[in-house]
């Protein structure tokens, strides 16, 4: 078992990106005090001077005011940037009687200040967007970018990893769902309400808020839709928009309807839930109820409409859980995935305290020989202070009864044990190379960018050429990488 820090979220009122932002800022708000833990991430209970909403607030301001600086490549004429981010505040709200934390994003356009607004979503979150409304789209910044730039304004920003890996993560995604839709290349997809400023400051901020937060792993319950049209840039759409349905088709993600014509699952909210939660690591539970967990912090974030009879709010849920490794194992198992599940082999063992280092070098060579995937030697201390080794051996089932005698008959033991464990083994294959005239075998592991020598055969070339072995193994491994990694 090992805990995980999860951020679950309560997708039942819908979903939109400043909402996920808001939720976590506002959790941060309602926690005990905290101090930092060892890896700079938000700890509760500790007891210092500072809640944690001054942490998760700071990351969220610092990274957003960074990937707003990026200039714009296709800023307009006569100006260093398109529209810029003016404001961004958190807000102490109520939604049908519930607190909850608002999240204002005012960005400021140069060149027509009618165009200046707050935060209205990609198409306003809870706004009504049906044939009856005269209202029209809603306004954002005016400027379409591709795909391609606002991923390298993500890049440009100077956020620390993670952050930077989620952003561009939930924005690669949106580009591919973009260009599916479209039929165009994701990197020259134009994102309209998407790629707008106060767009791309809920993606960052919700992912940099998950970082203070320390979160590894995103679960979410069923993402609520509505029904009828709404209005976008690209006209009157069925509700929920293209880009939604879509992404929760990709990700097979739960969902659930409202009766409502109102928008309540927006694209970047539906992509943050759906590409983070695919980024957890194993035995994560999938979507859908609150995982069991230790909880450690709660907070509402707020949708821009106070609507009657239903909270509009995102709720997180911030906790620990227990990840299960043979469970994880076993649900591999059961889908055959066996990049995660890993295949079975028996490691034999036994302890002697009377066996001399030639025996030992002896017995390693005699396990490989019969059949053992790989045989090494550990010192160990026995009772009475006896220096002694422990031999192990791997293999596969097959090979078991070879492997056990071969073991009893080397080291005249009396008796040895085994057990059962997992191997993950990345994919190699073996190549020859030719060095000095000679032949000499090189394992090649591609994922890993991994030449490795069979050092008998470097040995072999060496004492017949008179070259270092040394040489012989850094020439034998720069020729293997030439024609097979690089």
């Amino acid at each position: 078992m090992t805990m995980t820090r999860v951020a679950w979220f309560q997708c039942s009122a819908g979903v939109a990106g400043d909402m996920v932002m808001a939720a976590l800022v506002d959790a941060a708000s309602r926690a005990p005090q905290s101090g930092r833990s060892t890896n700079g991430t938000v700890g509760v209970g500790a007891p210092v001077d500072r809640a944690p909403v001054h942490d998760v607030v700071m990351a969220v301001m610092s990274a957003t005011a960074a990937v707003t600086s990026v200039p714009l490549a296709n800023a307009a004429p006569g100006h260093d940037a398109g529209p810029v981010l003016e404001a961004l505040t958190f807000e102490p709200v109520q939604r049908c009687g519930v607190q909850a934390t608002w999240a204002n994003v005012v960005v400021h356009t140069h060149d027509d200040p009618s165009l200046d607004h707050q935060h209205t979503h990609e198409h306003e979150h809870e706004r009504r967007m049906d044939a009856s409304d005269t209202a029209g789209p809603a306004t954002h910044d005016g400027l379409h970018r591709p795909a391609r730039d606002v991923l390298a304004m993500i890049h440009a920003a100077g956020l620390d990893d993670r952050t930077r890996e989620r952003a561009t993560a939930v924005y690669g995604a949106l580009a591919n769902v973009e260009g599916h839709i479209h039929g165009i290349d994701p990197a020259e997809v134009e994102l309209h309400e998407v790629g707008a400023i106060d767009s791309i400051v809920d993606v960052v901020g919700a992912c940099a808020a998950l970082e203070a937060w320390g979160v590894d792993a995103v679960v979410f319950s069923p993402i609520a839709v509505g029904h009828g049209t709404v209005n976008t840039q690209h006209g009157a759409l069925a509700n929920p928009v293209p880009a939604v349905v879509n992404m929760l088709a990709r990700y097979g993600a739960p969902s659930v309807g409202l009766d409502t014509t109102m928008e309540v699952a927006t694209p970047t909210g539906v992509a943050l839930m759906c590409v983070l939660s695919s980024l957890n690591p194993d035995g994560v539970p999938r979507p859908g109820a609150m995982p069991p967990m230790r909880v450690i912090a709660t907070g509402n974030g707020a949708g821009t409409a106070d609507v009657p009879g239903r909270p509009n709010v995102v709720q997180v849920v911030i906790g620990e859980i227990d990840v299960d490794t043979d469970a994880t194992i076993s649900a591999a198992e059961a889908t055959g995935d066996t990049r995660r599940a890993g295949s079975t082999a028996i490691e034999v063992c036994v302890n002697v305290d009377d066996v001399t280092g030639e025996v030992l070098a002896h017995t390693i060579d005699r396990l490989l020989d019969a059949g053992a995937v790989d045989a090494w030697v550990t010192p160990i201390v026995m009772k009475k202070g006896r220096p002694a080794h422990t031999v192990h051996a791997l293999c596969d089932e097959a090979r078991l009864a070879m492997v056990r005698d071969t073991m009893v008959t080397e080291t005249g033991s009396l008796g040895v044990r085994a057990h059962v464990v997992r191997r993950w083994p990345q994919q190699r294959y073996e190549v020859t190379v030719t060095v000095e005239g000679e032949p000499i075998r090189v394992k090649i592991a591609p994922a890993l960018g991994r030449a490795d020598v069979e050092f008998d055969d470097a040995a072999r070339v060496a004492a017949a050429t008179g070259v270092p072995v040394r040489d012989i193994i850094s020439r034998a491994e720069a020729i293997a990488r030439d024609a097979h990694i690089t």
